[in-house]
């Protein structure tokens, strides 16, 4: 795969360039590198906590942690990491299914699935940034700006591959993302459960 292409791509999508949304919408060739951004991005996500977790539990060692419970909450974050990634993919696939099923259904937009499911991955090349989240006091505010970015590129990919007015694109885009933000809320819920409970078993 050409890097030197990938990056470029990603660099205009995180510069809300339309054009690139329009150009990928229809390049049936970059459905694997679509995917690749969102799995750059989920790991880069997944990095940034797993170090936070590490700078946590060093710091919890030099005042004075229990060192098994130290232990412990490394090994839930690693779990909490891997999630993320895997999470950050599955997401990807029910967002995109979800814009293109509303977009054409209730707005008459013109995209199938594989033109949303591209334009969209590109979307994601802001959340790249969310490997420096493991910073103090900016990891917080990094993750807000990096979700608000993501949906500013993502309503220019939908605009493009569905072929609607703003406003059409702007609620498709919210009924996604309103959707995507309850169904991340019940999984987390979940994984919050066997990380509690992994971290009593470790600890």
């Amino acid at each position: 795969m050409d890097t030197s292409s990938l990056t470029s791509r990603m660099i205009r999508a995180a510069k809300l360039d339309v054009s690139l949304f329009e150009e990928v919408e229809h390049d049936t060739s970059l459905d694997q590198q679509a995917l690749l951004v969102v799995i750059i991005a989920a790991a880069a996500a997944g990095i940034g906590a797993l170090l936070a977790g590490i700078i946590g539990g060093v710091l919890g060692g030099l005042l004075g942690a229990d060192i098994m419970a130290v232990g412990g909450g490394f090994m839930v974050t690693i779990f909490s990491t891997i999630w993320v990634v895997v999470f950050t993919v599955i997401g990807y696939y029910i967002w995109a299914f979800v814009t293109q099923w509303v977009g054409t259904n209730l707005f008459e937009g013109t995209a199938d699935f594989g033109e949303v499911k591209r334009a969209l991955g590109y979307a994601y090349a802001p959340q790249v940034l969310n490997v420096f989240s493991f910073i103090p006091c900016l990891g917080t505010l990094l993750s807000f700006v990096t979700s608000i970015w993501t949906l500013a590129a993502a309503f220019y990919a939908l605009r493009e591959a569905l072929d609607l007015d703003s406003t059409k694109t702007i609620i498709t885009l919210v009924i996604g993302w309103v959707i995507i933000m309850v169904i991340s809320f019940l999984i987390a819920s979940l994984i919050g459960g066997a990380g509690m409970l992994a971290g009593g078993i470790l600890s």
